[in-house]
């Protein structure tokens, strides 16, 4: 294996159900309801799970939803400014905390 994760276990997603078989269908009952078409496409929803999965930086969801949104017709650099959304997101929401530190700095500094 020549990473931490190994690329083989995304096609042991459906094994979850080995140990818990009622929250695994639940789980599955669930996804599956989420990507259907709805007020968004399963293409706009396969983009944004693209980008969550960056945010949430799970490396099997990167695998599965780069394959998922180039299946359902996105664009490379659609693909791509998904992910720069999620880490502006997420780049601003680690600065937004900085207001605690420095309210705390100057708590500590009076």
């Amino acid at each position: 294996m020549d990473t931490y994760y190994n690329p083989g276990d995304l096609k042991k997603f459906g094994n979850i159900s080995e140990f818990q078989p009622e929250f695994a269908e639940k789980f599955f009952s669930y996804y599956g309801s989420v990507f259907a078409e709805g007020a968004l496409t399963a293409r706009e929803k396969s983009l944004i799970a693209l980008a969550v999965a960056h945010a949430v930086q799970c490396p099997y969801c990167i695998d599965a939803y780069t394959s998922d949104t180039l299946e359902k017709g996105c664009t490379e650099p659609e693909m791509m400014e998904a992910v720069h959304v999620a880490a502006a997101i997420r780049g601003g929401a680690t600065l937004v905390h900085s207001v605690q530190m420095m309210n705390k700095a100057k708590d500590l500094s009076m």
